[in-house]
């Protein structure tokens, strides 16, 4: 089981509040603990967040330099939580583009929690859709490669193991648009938009979002319905 978010909405949460954008991220990665210790007490393998995407770049360069260092300190914060409960901690997408203190910093976390066999904790970052489709094209070079095979190319281009396909995507926020993530992934995803913004979205959010995907009939092109898969919190 996958579940992918966008997590949509810290900058208006701020604004509605009188506060400076930075206090929305801040808080964002408040809700971004809450969301994963929720994930990991219930029957999910994969969660998948959409922390910073290409398009961020165009933002004003002091709210990029808030957001990159807040990446690194949950990076940080966050790996002994990890390793205490078993969660394999992951960042996909470009790293290029990124300072190198934050690529050691990506790359120490990953390497300490990758023994982790409970939930698969992954953060978008630099992470663009459409960037990592071409970036597999290009080094997909065989015409009669196959949609499976071509994955492994998709994998290697967002610096991810396996690609693996989103059963359901929630985004935060109210806005009703995939803003360029994941959309391979997604091709069948269950798709469900929340109107809280994402410093507001807690786990009656959470469970909310999955017991509706509960209700989804899944029939990925056929007849048949593929029954959906209780979500209620684990004993």
């Amino acid at each position: 089981m996958h579940v992918a978010i966008i997590m949509d909405g810290n900058g208006r949460w701020a604004e509605r509040r009188g506060l400076v954008r930075s206090a929305g991220h801040r808080a964002g990665a408040r809700a971004v603990r809450r969301i994963v210790e929720a994930a990991a007490r219930k029957p999910i393998d994969v969660l998948t967040l959409y922390a910073f995407s290409s398009d961020n770049w165009t933002r004003p360069t002091q709210e990029v330099s808030t957001l990159m260092r807040l990446l690194k300190r949950y990076l940080i914060s966050e790996t002994a939580r990890c390793l205490e409960n078993g969660v394999r901690l992951s960042v996909i997408g470009r790293r290029d583009r990124l300072s190198r203190d934050l690529v050691r910093t990506i790359e120490t976390t990953e390497r300490m929690t990758a023994g982790g066999d409970g939930l698969q904790l992954r953060l978008a970052i630099d992470y663009s859709a459409r960037f990592a489709i071409v970036q597999a094209a290009a080094r997909a070079r065989d015409a009669k490669l196959t949609a499976q095979e071509f994955t492994t190319h998709l994998a290697a281009a967002i610096h991810s193991d396996v690609t693996v396909p989103v059963d359901l995507l929630i985004r935060t926020g109210g806005e009703r648009r995939l803003s360029d993530f994941m959309l391979w992934e997604c091709a069948y995803a269950e798709l469900v938009f929340a109107d809280a913004c994402w410093p507001d979205f807690d786990e009656a959010g959470f469970d909310a979002a999955l017991h509706e995907f509960e209700r989804r009939e899944r029939r990925f092109g056929g007849l048949s319905t593929e029954p959906a898969q209780s979500y209620s919190r684990a004993d």
